[in-house]
């Protein structure tokens, strides 16, 4: 007897599971592109992200429970020491449009295969991931000193997020 892939269990497809696995990731990398911050205070955005990506796994909701430990699977574990590459989307107004795209989609797709708790739940970690990413570090500045701790920038893509998936 073969084995099923867990997404099977959610009613997912392939291509659903896989847009719903990599959406995560990706808010994490626009809320940190929303704002040039430099390499180190990317960095502490990225490990923020990663460990609210993480922590999806102890979730109620076993469908946030089921992506974020096929995605901590995949790019490792911060409990571990583990860190994300840092990425910088080449066009970040662009990449930030797509990933809301890309929500948009997963939202419609949630209201059509999941309960109400399921796709709320999956909808608020999306927000609390970008949460956590434009909260980590403060942006502007000089040597790191003063800034805001949540740009405009980062502040309308947090917000536009959640319009979109109505969290």
């Amino acid at each position: 007897m073969i084995e099923q892939p867990a997404y099977t269990g959610f009613g997912f497809s392939d291509v659903e599971w896989g847009l719903l696995v990599g959406l995560p990731q990706s808010v994490l990398t626009a809320a940190s592109a929303a704002e040039s911050d430099g390499t180190r205070r990317t960095m502490a955005e990225n490990a923020a992200g990663l460990e609210t990506i993480a922590a999806g796994r102890e979730s109620a909701s076993p469908l946030v429970a089921a992506v974020a430990g096929e995605i901590v699977s995949r790019v490792g574990d911060p409990e571990a020491g583990e860190e994300l590459p840092v990425i910088a989307p080449s066009d970040p107004r662009a990449y930030l449009e797509d990933v809301l795209g890309r929500a948009r989609e997963a939202a419609v797709l949630l209201a059509a295969r999941t309960d109400e708790g399921e796709a709320g739940a999956y909808k608020h970690w999306l927000v609390d991931i970008a949460e956590q990413v434009v909260g980590a570090a403060s942006s502007g500045g000089i040597l790191g000193l003063g800034g805001d701790v949540v740009s405009d920038s980062e502040r309308r893509f947090r917000d536009r997020l959640s319009q979109v998936l109505n969290d």
